[in-house]
């Protein structure tokens, strides 16, 4: 028999299960002579589960069956003659279903015209069929009744796979709250989630607005996901939405009210976090929702509005997090007499060169909020050296070089992943690909890759900035100087990364430009 963990974690059922455009129970009738198909369907001409119809499938042979199976998984229910192309050939095709391509959803319904073919336990037990019938006795209110058990029995699992899936998109929001997408991912898991407790393909919304007070008569919803006909719209602001008027009607009926609105085929949730954040929930379907469903539903989003509430209030962390980076990077800079926009676009420099080198994503939001603190150890250098104009001396240089170190120690005592990728960055940033660089003359990948990353970041943008000892190179020149340094200086791969994206770069220097900052 079918294995629930098997349903629940097998490999074969990862992606979502397909949906069939015609709003009908597709059912394969797979029989070598072609008065049972006539038959079969005769008799359940006027057979419906749940409100929809069947749509029939056909096939003369094993041979032809294991086709359709292989071409769709939409299939709910097949009934299958055991004796085709050879004795067992039904039963071939069973095997080829469940263990071959992994098809573990379609009910199967086994019949034959020679009784005696099969031990019927043993081929319900070995083979995870729903029924063995002989075609003799399979009358038409049996047929019936079977066909009703089966598709009840798809429909459950169906739930339940649809159901795992959509908890897995909510369990991979939580889990990356670093991902710029993970509000939209929780939002996509939630109608999931609900199209299965509910049993029904339905068309849903899920709308966001921030709470700010002083912009509440300016509030705009935006679509964070959708589901059914509404898939496509996710990010689109509710105003521009291609919806119609009933529609936009009954959702900001829901808004006004701040009440769940429950009509004939539709309902709204509207619910507000604790950090003013509003959310709105539009579900419709084909059919009226029971008060049990009603019920459940309003359960559902008062439990999704708490979880929703949460992973708000991880990613305020997060933020708060960069502006302290970014407040202490700042101040450093500002001692030295840079400006605060360096650290800013050494850090969204570090973000893309990490992502076009193919860091993990969570490691590429850490770099980026740890790439501002590469000079923290500037902080216990003596100002008259720090600022001083022109080259320094041998014993001023030494003097210099020690920030690297200074800030590697000032920041690897702690066990946060920012501060550790802090220390990490500000100890090893002036390292060199060749081993000549300092505090420790490391060389190679023996440099971590977020001081590869941040020494490029950072000396691409000190080169074309005015400094208290320079004026701003030429962006020829600084180019010209990258490329001699491939392979001495800087990792060559990450040279090669920057040259080949120059544009990406070069959007973000004018973008957070020194006289941005100025102007600010």
């Amino acid at each position: 028999m079918i294995d629930e963990e098997d349903l629940l974690f097998s490999e074969e059922t990862e992606e979502p299960v397909s949906q069939n455009s015609s709003g009908r129970w597709i059912v394969l009738i797979v029989d070598d002579e072609p008065s049972i198909h006539n038959v079969t369907k005769l008799a359940l001409d006027e057979f419906s589960f749940m409100g929809k119809e069947i749509e029939y499938l056909h096939a003369h042979s094993g041979a032809e069956a294991r086709k359709l199976f292989a071409d769709r998984n939409d299939i709910a229910l097949t009934l299958l003659d055991v004796v085709m192309e050879t004795d067992h050939e039904g039963l071939d095709v069973v095997e080829y279903v469940r263990n071959e391509i992994g098809n573990k959803l379609v009910r199967i319904i086994l019949r034959t015209g020679q009784p005696g073919q099969a031990p019927a336990l043993q081929v319900i037990k070995n083979y995870d069929i729903n029924d063995y019938k002989e075609k003799s006795e399979l009358t038409a209110e049996k047929l019936i009744a079977s066909v009703y058990t089966s598709l009840s029995s798809y429909r459950d699992l169906k739930a339940l796979e649809t159901n795992r899936q959509g908890l897995k998109k909510v369990i991979d929001a939580t889990a990356n709250v670093f991902e710029k997408q993970s509000m939209a991912q929780f939002a996509e898991g939630v109608l999931t989630q609900l199209q299965a407790l509910l049993y029904l393909d339905r068309d849903a919304l899920i709308m966001r607005t921030s709470g700010i007070a002083a912009h509440r008569d300016e509030r705009d919803f935006v679509i964070v996901a959708g589901a059914g006909r509404y898939s496509a719209l996710a990010d689109t602001p509710l105003n521009q939405a291609d919806l119609n008027e009933e529609v936009l009607r009954r959702i900001h009926q829901g808004i006004e009210s701040q009440e769940p609105v429950f009509g004939d085929d539709y309902f709204v949730a509207y619910f507000r976090t604790s950090m003013g954040t509003e959310e709105v929930l539009y579900l419709s379907g084909s059919e009226p929702l029971s008060l049990p469903d009603q019920k459940l539903v309003e359960l559902f989003c008062r439990n999704v509005s708490i979880a929703y509430e949460n992973l708000e209030l991880h990613r305020e962390i997060e933020d708060s997090q960069k502006e302290v980076v970014f407040v202490l990077s700042e101040a450093i800079e500002q001692r030295s007499k840079e400006t605060g926009n360096h650290v800013r676009r050494v850090g969204e420099f570090s973000r893309l060169l990490g992502t076009l080198y193919g860091l993990d994503p969570k490691d590429v939001e850490i770099l980026t909020m740890a790439a501002p603190l590469h000079d923290a150890g500037k902080i216990g250098i003596p100002d008259a050296i720090l600022n001083k104009p022109g080259r320094h001396n041998e014993e001023e240089r030494e003097i210099m070089m020690q920030h690297a170190k200074l800030g590697h120690d000032m920041l690897r005592g702690y066990k946060r992943p920012l501060l550790r990728a802090a220390a990490i960055v500000a100890g090893e940033h002036h390292e060199k690909w060749d081993g000549t660089g300092y505090p420790r003359g490391t060389s190679g990948e023996d440099i971590h890759i977020f001081g590869r990353i941040a020494s490029l970041a950072d000396i691409f943008d000190a080169l074309a900035s005015d400094r208290c000892y320079k004026k701003a190179w030429p962006l020829e020149e600084v180019l010209e100087y990258i490329k001699q340094e491939r392979g001495k200086t800087f990792d060559p791969k990450l040279v090669d990364l920057l040259l080949e994206n120059l544009d990406q770069f070069l959007e973000i220097r004018e973008r957070l430009s020194d006289t941005m900052a100025e102007a600010s």
